[in-house]
């Protein structure tokens, strides 16, 4: 046979065996049929719909990856090999055991910031502080008047004054223990406002601090009143104003309650809220002034005893106060 016909041959050979041979259907090719503004869903159902996936079929042989000279190596499950053959340096590396946690990898993304409505500690206690505001007010609102009423009225030295009941004491100590959770939470909001986020504790252990400190406040200025009264001033004297300073202290209880709601839940401005808590303070301390003026400083010719009682009891423990929550936030906080 000559040499041209063995070419011819071969090359009509290959050409039988090229067509015999079914033709591989590509992705590309499947893409092509679809027109050029088709979705990525319809180019995803398109390729499930000509390809499907193939069983896996996993190896059964042996590992036989090993030093040449030493024997095939043994599965670590079995548990009866010695320790030193079962651990290796990846022995406690969470990714040579999927069972144990090994993180997010990564660059972490930034935390989401804190808030009062997301506390649900916090929010427990507002709500629960607004409850039990309303029932105590329900149940003691004719005390609430009488007390408002008899505020502002001079009494004479004869005149007999109604006892409070225990229960009508008890509803102006948590009303004066909400006003110093009040106080605490407002500062709390004000050092976010300073951008001051970051604290040696959790939020609500600052706040339960804060909040202790400005109970202990309302504590050392009653003890102080009341020492300043049991020396000058006479008991009966002295009794009426601690009655009085009580009242006061829950007042403020019930006003700050509402900003706080605004605050914490609706973003209401630190300039209206700065406003609001100026206004309660100034009309607190102009009450104090005027039943200070009313029980222990009516005479005449009193006026310079009157203002340092109304100095030293009144202005200079408020300033303190807010030198103390300084201090402690400057505790508290992390600085970087």
């Amino acid at each position: 046979m000559a040499p041209a016909d063995t070419t011819a041959a071969e090359t009509a050979f290959a050409d039988s065996a090229k067509a015999a041979k079914p033709k591989v259907l590509t992705p590309k090719e499947v893409l092509s049929w679809l027109p050029y503004d088709a979705t990525p869903e319809q180019q995803d159902s398109a390729i499930q719909a000509h390809f499907k996936p193939d069983s896996i079929h996993w190896s059964n042989r042996p590992d036989t990856l090993h030093l040449p000279g030493h024997s095939v190596g043994k599965d670590v499950r079995i548990v009866d090999l010695p320790l030193y053959y079962r651990e290796s340096f990846f022995s406690q590396s969470p990714y040579y055991h999927p069972e144990m946690p090994a993180g997010r990898p990564g660059v972490a993304g930034d935390p989401v910031p804190y808030t009062i409505a997301s506390d649900d500690l916090l929010t427990s206690l507002l709500l629960g502080c607004f409850i039990l505001g309303c029932v105590a007010f329900a149940q003691s609102r004719d005390f609430i008047f009488r007390q408002v009423k008899h505020f502002f009225r001079v009494r004479n030295e004869g005149t007999s004054e109604i006892a409070e009941t225990t229960g009508e004491i008890r509803f102006q100590i948590f009303l004066a223990l909400q006003t110093s959770l009040l106080y605490a939470i407002l500062f709390f909001l004000y050092l976010r406002h300073l951008h001051v986020e970051t604290f040696i504790a959790e939020q609500f252990v600052v706040i339960g601090i804060l909040t202790g400190l400005v109970a202990g406040y309302f504590l050392l200025k009653a003890f102080a009143q009341w020492f300043v009264g049991w020396v000058f001033f006479g008991k009966r004297k002295n009794n009426q104003w601690l009655k009085s300073f009580l009242f006061l202290v829950s007042s403020q209880g019930v006003l700050l309650l509402p900003l706080v709601m605004l605050q914490a839940y609706f973003q209401l401005t630190v300039k209206s809220s700065i406003i609001y808590v100026g206004i309660v303070l100034g009309t607190t301390k102009i009450l104090s002034l005027y039943k200070t003026h009313l029980i222990f400083f009516r005479q005449k010719g009193q006026f310079l005893q009157f203002f340092l009682y109304f100095c030293a009891l009144e202005i200079v423990p408020l300033f303190a106060l807010w030198g103390v929550l300084t201090i402690a936030s400057n505790y508290l906080k992390i600085n970087f």
